[in-house]
């Protein structure tokens, strides 16, 4: 049985088609919410490390 937890607001414990997603402020494309922006999701702009390297450029 899984376990619940009401505090998850965004995509843990969803499929990948049901979670958030954003669109790259650099390349335009549309990338979805992971576990590792977890608790900075609201602050990601960018798909790749890659696009934000060549953001700040």
């Amino acid at each position: 049985m899984a376990k619940s937890n009401p505090g998850k607001t965004f995509g843990g414990g969803r499929p990948p088609s049901q979670r958030p997603s954003k669109i790259c402020a650099r390349c335009g494309l549309p990338f979805s919410w992971r576990k590792k922006w977890e608790r900075d999701w609201e602050q990601v702009k960018y798909c790749s490390e890659r696009c934000r390297r060549e953001e700040q450029a």
